[in-house]
This record gives structure tokens, C-alpha cells and sequence, in this order.
């Protein structure tokens, strides 16, 4: 198991395929972009279903999300997808994205074995998308999250950051939207992991703020803790269900005690929280010829480091160098 010292284990293993990204979204990177990883310092292919593999037979882990960056844009998806589908015993396989391109990839994704998708979108109105992500890409979206449902890579979860001046109004909108297409909404609160590091507290829009905008017009009912399990998103049935909306307060509600994740970064490096300023190199072991049991001590070894918390309210907290898009989500 991926135990750490305070008795969590790890079983959700997030692999981020790429760290580049076709969108340029205001709370994640600057308008010019950045330095992508050099193609020699990706895991290749087989690199990236042997770790998944040794985490699945030798390290207990049930759920693989992939992410990027933007992991529709990583060459090989699919068959990366169909040969970690094959493996025994089988993980939960879901991915992560912006949904541009999905419409053409959800069909054939599905068919390898991708069992659900979250896709991010942030507002309904194409002019506020684009100053967000910097492109004129809404309507791919939508047809993107279409061709995900109708592939059966279900429940399509939609997953919406709430930004003051721009989209911070919407929430009511965004969820009675959702419900009408069927897709389970999960608002996540802005945080400290955009690359030009100008992220400020004072300025978010928190988990509170969100409940209180959505119950202007939906009753909403906590699922409660026994359903929550170690899940990041407080759930609430809406309008007595059994149509639910989730929050993800990392900021403001930290929820480090069930915390089940371990991450892999594009360029193989384990990461035991999306917060941690350190990383233990698992390619370098990979490729000097180490065996299947040497890395899964490596990786074990990590994550019995793992910190009690992300440490956000503490006045010690650095900002990891990473931003989200090299770390995966």
C-alpha cells in the first residue's frame, strides 16, 4: 500500500500525460504561455502503463485519472487508455479536460476502456470564455461534453472556477444548466497554483460565497460525510434530489485528512499533494534499470513523507514553482 504516517492510503493515482495546454486560462497562465517540457523529459508510453501498472498490482491503487495540462493533446492517449483498461485488476479509468477535441476522441476513448470524463467549463457565455482562456473555443466545448455523454463515459462531471469580475454571477445559471443537460456541476475554489503567482486570497470566490449564490434560487441538502467518503467535492442534493452539485473548498475547507491521492507529473516525478514543494523522481529510476519492486519502494517511500496538510492558512505556505498545468490535477 501507499501508506503515509498518518495512516492514509493512497488509491486515486493522478497521471498528467502532458503539460501542454490550447487554451491560456487567466488563473492557471500567462497570455504568451510557457516553456513546455522537452519531448525527452516526457515519460514515453510504455514509462507511463508500467507505472500504472506497478501502482495497480503492487501499490493498491483502484482509480487512474489522467490530466494534463491538456491530456487530449498527449499522441497515444488512447492506447494508453486500452492498455491500462487491460491490466489486472483492473483500475477506475477517468480523464480530465478542457473538452476541445473531445468530440472527435469521446467515442474511441470509451471504446478503449475510459470509463467518465470531467471537463472544465467556467461560464456559459462565449464572450466571458474567451476572456478566461484567451480563445474563442466555447462552442467546442459544448459539443465536446455532448459527444462525452452520448459515448456513455458517464456521470459527465463539469467542473467551474469562479473568478470576481467575470464569471462570479453565473453559478446559479451554470447549475441550472447542468441539470437541464444532465451533467453533475462541481464548482472548485481558485487556487494558489497559476504560474505567474498572483493568486490572493482576498480576492477569491469561496466555497461559501458559491452555496450562498446558488440557494438565491435552488434549496440545497448536505449528502453528508458517510457519502463524501475521501472524495474533494462536498456534494449537496439539489432541490431535494436526486440531481446533485458538488463544491471543492481546498482553500477554505481543506479536506487533507481523507486525502487518498498520489500524482505522477508528466516528467515522472511523485508528488503526494498538489501543494508539496518537493518531488521524488520515479523516471530516473525507470530508465537507470530499476526493477518493478525498487520503484514501487521508491514511490512508497514518497508518500510515507507525505505532509498532514496542504499547510494554505499557515504563514509559512509557499506556492509550489510548479503550476497546475505541470503538476496535473
Amino acid at each position: 500500500m501507499l501508506l503515509d504516517t498518518y495512516g492514509r492510503v493512497a488509491t486515486d493515482l493522478r497521471v498528467s500525460l502532458t503539460d501542454r495546454c490550447n487554451l491560456r486560462c487567466t488563473y492557471c497562465m500567462p497570455e504568451e504561455g510557457l516553456q513546455w517540457l522537452a519531448k525527452p523529459d516526457l515519460l514515453t508510453d510504455d514509462e507511463i502503463v508500467r507505472l500504472v501498472r506497478i501502482a495497480t498490482t503492487d501499490l493498491g491503487v483502484e482509480e487512474v485519472r489522467f490530466t494534463g495540462g491538456e491530456p487530449l493533446l498527449r499522441p497515444g492517449l488512447t492506447d494508453i487508455v486500452a492498455r491500462c483498461a487491460a491490466l489486472e485488476p483492473r483500475p477506475r479509468l477517468s480523464l480530465t479536460t478542457n473538452g476541445i477535441g473531445l468530440e472527435r476522441t469521446a467515442a474511441a476513448l470509451r471504446e478503449a476502456g475510459l470509463d467518465r470524463v470531467n471537463v472544465s467549463l467556467d461560464t456559459l457565455d462565449p464572450q466571458t470564455f474567451q476572456r478566461m482562456t484567451r480563445r474563442k473555443r466555447h462552442a467546442d466545448v459544448l459539443r465536446g461534453l455532448a459527444a462525452a455523454r452520448e459515448a456513455g463515459l458517464t456521470p459527465v462531471k463539469v467542473n467551474a472556477v469562479l473568478m470576481p469580475g467575470l464569471n462570479d454571477q453565473e453559478a446559479p445559471d451554470l447549475l441550472a444548466w447542468a441539470l437541464e443537460e444532465g451533467y453533475e456541476l462541481r464548482f472548485i475554489e481558485q487556487m494558489p497554483l497559476d504560474a505567474q503567482h498572483g493568486w490572493q486570497r482576498e480576492g477569491m470566490i469561496t466555497a461559501g460565497d458559491i452555496l450562498a449564490s446558488l440557494r438565491t434560487r435552488f434549496t440545497l441538502t448536505p449528502e453528508g460525510e458517510e457519502q463524501r467518503g475521501s472524495a474533494p467535492a462536498e456534494r449537496w442534493l439539489v432541490d431535494g434530489g436526486p440531481a446533485r452539485v458538488g463544491v471543492i473548498a481546498s482553500v477554505t475547507r481543506p479536506f487533507c485528512r481523507a486525502c487518498d491521492r498520489t500524482r505522477l507529473t508528466a516528467d515522472g516525478q511523485v508528488r503526494t499533494c498538489l501543494f508539496a514543494t518537493e518531488e521524488s523522481d520515479l523516471r530516473g529510476a525507470l530508465r537507470s534499470g530499476a526493477t518493478d519492486a525498487g520503484i514501487a519502494a521508491l514511490w512508497r517511500k514518497a508518500m510515507w513523507g507525505k505532509k498532514a496538510g496542504a499547510g494554505i492558512d499557515d504563514p509559512s505556505f509557499v506556492q509550489p514553482q510548479r503550476p497546475m498545468s505541470a503538476i496535473g490535477g
